[in-house]
C-alpha cells in the first residue's frame, strides 16, 4: 500500500531531519557568498559517477549554495525573493526536460517546487540577518544572471539524476538512504545550521514509496 503525498512527505522529512541532527554543530550562521560560490564551484566526485540518492542530495546543497548569491544580488534592491514568472520558468523547464529523459515530469516538478522553496528559506534569513546586522551585509552584487545560468546548469544535473535513480526513489529503502546521504553532505559540505535546515525543506519530494 502506497503512501499518501503527504505522509511521504513527512517520513522523508523526519528520516533527514533526524539524520541531519545527529551530525549537526556549529552555530547558526549563514554561509558568506564567497564560501557559497566556492562550494558551488567545487566538483564532487559523486555527481561525476552514476547518480545515487547522495547525488541529488549534493545537488540540492549546490543548489543551496546559490541562493546565497541570489540573496546578495537582490538585497537593498527592488527585486523580490519571491518570483513567480521565473518559478514558473523553472518548474516548465525541469518537467519538460524530465519528459525528454522519461521521467514522471510532475514528480520532478513536486522537487523542484522544494528546491525553490528550499532557496527562498536561505533568502530570507539571510535578508533577516543582513537587516539587523549591516555590518555582515555583502559589500558587492553578484550578476543574477550569471548567477542564473549556474542555477540551471544545476537544475539540468538534478533532473538527470532524478531520472537515474526512479528505481531507487521508489524503493522503502528511499528514506534511510536519502538520510544518510543527506547527513553525508552536510558533513562534507560543512553546511552550517541554516543550510543544513534548508537541505532537509528541500529533499521530502525525492522519495516516492
Amino acid at each position: 500500500m502506497h503512501n499518501t503525498t503527504p505522509t511521504r512527505r513527512a517520513l522523508t522529512t523526519l528520516a533527514v531531519a533526524a539524520a541531519v541532527a545527529l551530525g549537526a554543530t556549529g552555530t547558526a550562521v549563514a554561509a558568506p557568498a564567497t564560501q557559497a560560490a566556492s562550494r558551488t564551484a567545487t566538483a564532487d566526485t559523486a555527481t561525476a559517477d552514476a547518480p545515487t540518492l547522495h547525488t541529488i542530495a549534493d545537488l540540492a546543497a549546490q543548489r543551496l549554495a546559490t541562493a546565497d548569491l541570489v540573496a546578495a544580488a537582490k538585497f537593498g534592491t527592488s527585486s523580490p525573493i519571491d518570483d513567480p514568472a521565473r518559478e514558473q520558468q523553472v518548474l516548465d523547464t525541469v518537467a519538460a526536460q524530465a519528459q525528454q529523459l522519461g521521467a514522471d515530469p510532475d514528480a520532478v516538478r513536486a522537487v523542484f517546487r522544494d528546491q525553490i522553496e528550499a532557496n527562498k528559506l536561505v533568502q530570507r534569513a539571510l535578508f533577516q540577518r543582513w537587516t539587523d546586522h549591516p555590518d555582515e551585509a555583502p559589500t558587492t552584487r553578484p550578476d543574477l544572471s550569471v548567477v542564473r545560468v549556474e542555477i540551471n546548469r544545476i537544475n539540468t544535473e538534478l533532473v538527470k539524476a532524478l531520472a537515474a535513480t526512479a528505481d531507487d526513489r521508489a524503493s522503502f529503502l528511499c528514506y534511510p538512504e536519502l538520510a544518510v546521504s543527506a547527513a553525508q553532505v552536510r558533513h562534507e559540505r560543512h553546511l552550517d545550521r541554516l543550510h543544513t535546515k534548508a537541505l532537509v525543506r528541500a529533499l521530502p519530494s525525492v522519495c516516492e514509496s
